[in-house]
């Protein structure tokens, strides 16, 4: 594991941060006082209800992750979740239930399996329509 030292920028960055997601990363960066972090978006994991995604503030970057910028920050994303959110926007958010980063991905498709405990079901249990939270986002 190295440090970032310097920042390739592509063409087209593979994932971009809107400017509200952007301010707010900034922020956080600023509160860290640290020049050698990057912004890390990975796949998490997929369920239901499609993909899951994560997102760390990180030192650390791999001879294979993809290093680049977007709206001045940088950022990087490993090689085997580039596939799965390019062309994906992350967000930030406020509502009702809270604030938060959203990850708009335009190849994120659900799997099509319904809530519930039964075969072939994510195991969400519970009502039709009723939200739970974690894993398998049954809506």
């Amino acid at each position: 594991m190295s440090t970032v030292e310097t920042i390739e920028k592509t063409a087209i960055a593979p994932i971009s941060l809107s400017d509200e997601a952007a301010k707010i990363v900034k922020d956080l960066l600023a509160q860290q006082d640290r020049d050698d972090l990057t912004l890390r978006v990975y796949v998490a994991g997929s369920g239901c209800s499609g993909l899951q995604y994560g997102m760390a503030l990180d030192e650390n970057v791999e001879a294979t992750d993809h290093i680049f910028e977007s709206n001045g920050v940088k950022m990087v994303v490993d090689e085997d979740s580039l596939p799965y959110i390019a062309g994906s926007v992350v967000d930030y958010v406020e509502g009702p239930e809270g604030a938060g980063f959203r990850v708009e991905n335009p190849n994120n498709t659900p799997s099509g399996c319904g809530c519930g405990s039964g075969e072939g079901s994510c195991g969400c249990g519970g009502e039709e329509g009723e939200s739970h939270g974690g894993g398998c986002g049954c809506h």
